[in-house]
């Protein structure tokens, strides 16, 4: 039987509380095979009647077929033919649920969204607080100068600068803000786990994203396999990575190209390692060179 298109995208709802819903029915629908009225329970903190009529809605309004009740799993399972509606059904968004589980389970320990054995490692939390990240934020989106107290490797003795600050990044390690630099007449990152007192919002900013050539400049990264590697074992990465004749193109800014090598532990020479450590290699180091220079 023919499946019904659910609404488009422009007909999602606007409450955030209900696209976080219906996130959470897909992506444990999809990840963990069995989705229940307890996931959105306990999850939102909502009554097992509100959790039965929003799996409903999603089914009558948004993903029509996308969920099959199971009497012997006593849930749902998605059915063969799903297809996501509000998430791009990539494992990452599961790995980010279960983060903002492991994030939040320390001061809420009720709050359990997955019912099978997983685990996820997380880096050592950076010193972000939010009297530092607010303002920093809030001079983005008003375009604003700020003044900050900042220490680098460079200069660890804290000292006042001014920033014109565009975009915050998260790395997957750290938290930086990407900032005009009045001190030094250019872009540069600042780790705002650096940022010391309150920054304090001035004067209107003249430099914005748009004048960041690094930030604009798209770049493509290409991943092979550790030439040092047998056929067999460059075939097996390639499998690991999802590459098409053993190359990967990853694509990112100009000025996240030296983190994006941090990730993939490809930043340093690949004779420094061994080949079952290294896995994976940059094919096109020479072209990206020249975005690989960090600063601050």
């Amino acid at each position: 039987m023919a499946r019904t298109a659910g609404k488009n995208a422009a007909d999602w709802p606007l409450r955030w509380d209900l696209l976080l819903r219906y996130r959470l029915i897909e992506v444990i629908a999809l990840w963990e095979g069995r989705l229940t009225t307890n996931h959105l329970m306990r999850a939102f903190g909502i009554g097992r009647q509100q959790a039965s009529k929003d799996i409903n809605t999603y089914l009558a309004d948004y993903g029509p077929g996308n969920l099959e009740y199971d009497r012997f799993l006593k849930g749902y399972r998605p059915a063969e033919g799903f297809r996501p509606v509000f998430t791009r059904g990539v494992a990452d968004e599961y790995l980010q649920m279960m983060h903002a589980r492991e994030d939040l389970a320390c001061s809420l320990e009720s709050l359990t969204v997955r019912e099978l054995n997983t685990e996820v490692l997380l880096p050592p939390a950076r010193d972000l607080r939010p009297e530092v990240l607010r303002p920093v934020l809030q001079a983005c989106r008003e375009k604003k100068r700020v003044e900050i107290e900042y220490a680098s490797l460079a200069n660890p003795e804290p000292e006042f600068r001014v920033i014109q600050p565009h975009t915050v990044v998260h790395t997957g390690f750290r938290w930086h803000v990407r900032a005009w630099c009045e001190k030094n007449g250019d872009f540069r990152d600042f780790v705002l786990s650096r940022i010391s007192d309150r920054p304090e919002l001035v004067l209107p900013a003249d430099h914005g994203a748009e004048d960041d050539a690094a930030w604009c400049a798209r770049v493509a990264v290409r991943l092979t396999p550790d030439p040092r590697l047998n056929d067999a074992q460059r075939a097996l990465i390639a499998r690991d990575y999802g590459m098409v004749r053993q190359q990967l193109k990853i694509e990112t800014r100009g000025a996240l190209v030296s983190y994006l090598l941090q990730q993939l532990r490809v930043d340093l020479p690949a004779e420094q390692r061994s080949p079952q450590a290294q896995q994976i290699v940059v094919a096109n180091a020479n072209e990206i060179q020249i975005w690989t220079t960090m600063s601050d």
